[in-house]
């Protein structure tokens, strides 16, 4: 008989529970048991042998047979020390903090604050060897700090060949035969809100009332899966990036441009495919039916938040002034539904770095979370939260956005932090107790501070094939599916939809891939906003080197207080050695430190004035002190 084996070569993503897929560059995905993984690592480059008698419900099944290259060869980092004539300390996020990664043997001249990229040359339990290969330039050097991110965070920058030449084969308008089967919304009045420098327009809206008073909303959503179908070229890249990264006045996006920015974007008056969850709600915003279609929308309006805040305020004139007031009436009965459910909300302000073209920041900006953006989300939320039910009630699996309970030591001790502000509290806070904490919070200084902390005590949100629900929503069936342009979990939620490949393994190594991605690019994307942060204040510096900043105590610990600089949403920190001449002691109950001659202390929720002594773009640290 026959051997029925062939091999293939790809990428293997392994999941935490020990088995994994390989994305070849052709076909099907390759289950590969734990057994048969052979030493390969999530990322590795294999070659499988594929037994193709082995086929399930997870698809091809095989082993691997050989690690063609590993996933991780290579470092980045910025020079930190000098070690000995041929040895250098280098400080590599990517690491982390417990490894310490040494240079050694460079090609090229090395001084202290130097960018570069390096071959690994041992990797031990503590230690990483390199070798440096490429100089990438130098720390005060702000042009490079998204290029150096992206090596160092190990994103993808550019897009393979045969996925751009497919992106392109869809041409820059919608092609008529494409048209067929969807229902045509052409002629409704849709309009999409986004921040003043998006490019990429995921969702447009739509809303009218009907005689009985009942609302008509549609959330219409591009249908990024008509264009990247499952194993082309397009969707292998997309699969590897998992989702688009923003830095300041840059996107690196999970799709080429010529989808993500034009032909997937709902552009106004253009036409574009979309998906849309169209809801009917009655007066009291609660929901009489749904249905989720195919279809094609033509835009007719591009508002920024602000535009339209200043249409709702009546200091713009617009054709959609009405619309937009119905939508913020919807907005506001959905906020209600929400709080009655027990879901605690927030509207925290978000500080906006405008960089120039040498990357250098030039002025900030405080984004505010009004009700422009409040009634985008909760139309976004509603959209997720009927395609999750829709699905679940088809039997389907579907990676899930769960967000679990938080544990009450954590919530006690919030409890506590609270009551240092002034804020009673029961000792066994419910939701309620938090729903009215913040509202009372939200017209005192404190509101940012507390909403920041209580943020901190949650668990992460992640992917997740089990649905737990959604703690902080409190809803019992959420996913993401908004926005398929920038995350690939809304992309398979919308292949699902129309009977894409739901298979549990598959799930759950999206969703553990997808959870594992979204981690770093925040972490890539808050290293750039932090260092272009510090090269503001050490901008300023020189500037003004008296300038003063307004900080809060955000922590309180034996060694020393956690402030935030509120002009920059900056946190920083200060030892007992710096806060005052006294010998300070900590309080534990009441976390605050006291002076022991004085009786003078820090505690939770105090304000004074900090100065700039000092920056450290290589570790983005700044050093402070406080001034009376």
């Amino acid at each position: 008989m026959k051997d029925q084996k062939t091999l293939a070569e790809g990428v293997i993503r392994v999941h935490p529970r020990g088995f994994g897929f390989v994305i070849p560059e052709e076909g099907e995905d390759i289950f590969i048991p734990k057994s048969q993984l052979n030493g390969a690592v999530d990322g590795d480059i294999v070659s499988v042998k594929v037994n193709t008698h082995a086929v399930s419900e997870k698809g091809p099944e095989g082993k691997v047979v050989e690690i063609k290259k590993r996933g991780r060869v290579e470092l980045a980092g910025t020079i930190d020390k000098r070690l000995s004539p041929d040895q250098w300390s280098v400080h590599v996020p990517l690491a982390g903090p417990e490894k310490q990664v040494i240079a050694t043997k460079s090609p090229f001249p090395l001084k202290v604050g130097d960018r570069v990229l390096m071959d690994i040359l041992d990797w031990e339990d503590d230690e990483i060897i390199c070798r440096p290969k490429k100089h990438m330039g130098h720390i005060t050097d702000p042009s490079i700090d998204i290029d150096c991110a992206m090596v160092e965070f190990d994103l993808r920058k550019d897009f393979p060949p045969q996925a751009i030449e497919e992106a392109k084969r869809w041409g820059q308008e919608v092609n008529p035969k494409h048209l067929k089967d969807r229902e045509d919304f052409r002629d409704w009045e849709t309009f999409t809100i986004d921040p003043d420098t998006a490019k990429d327009f995921d969702d447009a809206l739509s809303l009218r009332i009907d005689e009985k008073g009942h609302f008509h909303l549609g959330i219409h959503i591009a249908d990024v899966s008509h264009y990247v179908p499952p194993n082309s070229h397009l969707d292998k890249e997309a699969r590897l990036r998992l989702n688009s990264t923003y830095f300041p006045n840059f996107c690196l996006p999970m799709l080429p441009h010529e989808l993500s920015s034009n032909l997937c974007s709902l552009k106004e008056k253009v036409d574009r495919l979309t998906v849309s969850v169209l809801v009917e709600l009655d007066k009291d915003g609660n929901t009489i039916d749904y249905k989720i279609v195919r279809s094609v929308i033509h835009s007719k309006k591009r508002f920024t938040y602000k535009q339209a805040k200043l249409v709702l305020d009546g200091k713009m004139k617009s054709p959609h002034a009405e619309t937009l007031k119905n939508m913020e009436k919807l907005c506001l009965l959905l906020k209600k539904k929400r709080q009655q459910r027990g879901s605690v909300e927030f509207s925290l302000p978000e500080v906006i770095l405008l960089v120039d073209d040498k990357g250098m920041p030039t002025e900030t900006e405080t984004v505010y979370y009004d009700i422009t953006h409040q009634l985008v989300e909760e139309f976004m939320l509603k959209a997720n939260e009927l395609v999750a039910l829709h699905v679940s009630n088809q039997g389907k699996n579907l990676t899930y956005r769960v967000h679990d309970t938080p544990s009450q030591e954590n919530m006690q001790e919030f409890a506590l932090l609270a009551e240092s502000f002034g804020f009673k509290m029961p000792t066994n806070p419910k939701s309620e107790d938090f729903q009215k904490l913040f509202r009372e919070a939200e017209a005192s200084p404190h509101g940012t501070y507390l909403a920041t902390n209580y943020i901190r005590k949650m668990k992460m949100a992640i992917y997740s094939a089990d649905n737990i629900g959604h703690y902080g929503l409190s809803l019992t069936h959420y996913c993401h599916f908004t926005s398929p342009i920038r995350r690939y979990v809304d992309l398979v939620a919308h292949r699902i939809l129309w009977g894409g490949r739901d298979d549990r393994q598959h799930m759950e190594l999206i969703a553990e891939a997808s959870s594992e991605q979204e981690r770093i690019s925040a972490k890539a994307e808050m290293s750039v906003l932090t260092l272009k942060k510090l090269r503001w204040a050490a901008q300023k510096k020189k500037e003004d080197k008296h300038k003063l900043y307004e900080a809060v105590v955000v922590k309180v610990k034996p060694f020393g207080i956690v402030f935030e600089v509120i002009e920059l949403m900056l946190e920083g920190f200060l030892h007992v050695s710096k806060i005052g001449h006294d010998y300070f002691v900590y309080d534990d109950k009441n976390q605050k430190l006291v002076g022991e001659h004085t009786g003078r202390g820090y505690n939770l929720g105090d304000k004074f004035n900090v100065r700039l002594k000092d920056v450290d773009l290589i570790h983005a640290e700044a050093d402070w002190e406080i001034v009376a």
